[in-house]
């Protein structure tokens, strides 16, 4: 797609990742060789993109931006056929973006997700590695609870002792613990 690739894929990430730590986000930039103003003008295009009345929808879009997934897998939930499409993304080599869609190309949810041979240890409630562990690792501790925090792009965790772990597009942001 004209304008977006992975590279700026990862800022349009970003974006929304800055709302919580943007400490981590200026951090990120250089290992992008990115500015400010680029993270900017890529989420200014994905969201012209996202509203195009003639561009691509749902997984045509993703598609045309990050290019050929690297795995895709069926899978059936009840009576429904998805597709899980997985795609490396440079800013976290350990990590995928997952696109999971229904028929017709409709995506149902995406996030980032951990790779197979992932080098980050398993997470443990005393041990959550912030932009390191996933939604997923969370979600599989004992005790956690998934708490709805109202943004389409966000995901809360309530795990065992008060521990609350948020994260954005899947990827742990921050770790509050009571007191």
């Amino acid at each position: 797609m004209r304008g977006l690739a992975r590279r700026e894929f990862c800022l349009v990430l970003l974006r929304r990742m800055a709302d919580v730590r943007p400490d981590l986000v200026a951090e990120a930039l250089p290992r992008l060789g990115a500015t400010r103003a680029e993270a900017h003008a890529a989420h200014t295009i994905w969201q012209a993109l996202q509203h195009a009345p003639r561009g691509p929808r749902g997984l045509a879009l993703r598609t045309a931006v990050l290019g050929p997934p690297e795995e895709v897998e069926d899978r059936r939930f009840g009576d429904l056929d998805l597709q899980v499409r997985r795609w490396p993304v440079p800013l976290w080599p350990h990590l995928y973006w997952e696109v999971v869609s229904g028929p017709g190309g409709t995506v149902l949810a995406e996030h980032l997700v951990r790779m197979p041979g992932s080098p980050v240890p398993a997470a443990a409630a005393t041990d959550l590695r912030v932009w390191e562990h996933v939604l997923d690792d969370a979600v599989a501790l004992p005790g956690a609870r998934s708490v709805d925090p109202g943004v389409a792009t966000r995901w809360e965790i309530h795990l065992a002792g008060g521990v609350r772990a948020v994260f954005v597009w899947g990827l742990l942001q921050r770790v509050d613990r009571p007191g």
